[in-house]
């Protein structure tokens, strides 16, 4: 099962759903089946583990990966797949045991864009440090690989 970049779209309207206030997006409704959790939290914020995909736009291949715990931390990602389709890191074993992927598991593959403001074109993604998602178990983290990739691949 790949991401799926309208999950802050579905609302079952269970019990599980919750309203969280963030900066960005302002007042969101999240379906707690949605939220996706880090098995170790970003580097340099401890209190954020929880977080779901909000899309940038319709069409857009820029994802949100809004922080349900820190209402002013959201990350700028896309599918690895839609930037540099010939990204193929090697995911250690025991990432992959972390994530509770299988052998056959399907892990996803995000790249945290920074975007200088004001200047799109200069746009550069980590391809040292990607967001690895077990997209059917929920679960995340941040690898840093320990392979010969940019951490600031120029996107143009």
């Amino acid at each position: 099962m790949e991401i799926s970049t309208d999950m802050h779209n579905k609302n079952s309207g269970t019990e599980g759903d919750m309203t969280v206030s963030t900066s960005r997006f302002g007042e969101i409704k999240v379906n707690s089946d949605l939220i996706i959790r880090m098995t170790a939290p970003f580097p340099g914020f401890p209190e954020s583990s929880r977080f779901v995909i909000i899309p940038h736009k319709k069409g857009s291949a820029f994802i949100w990966l809004q922080s349900l715990d820190n209402p002013g931390l959201a990350f700028v990602v896309i599918q690895a797949a839609h930037l540099k389709p010939d990204y193929y890191p090697t995911i250690p074993d025991l990432i992959k045991k972390e994530l509770g992927a299988d052998g056959n598991g399907f892990l996803e593959i995000l790249l945290i864009l920074t975007i200088p403001a004001g200047r799109p074109r200069e746009m550069t993604a980590n391809l040292l440090a990607p967001v690895i998602i077990n997209s059917e178990k929920r679960l995340a983290k941040q690898v840093i690989l320990d392979q010969d990739y940019d951490p600031c691949w120029p996107v143009f």
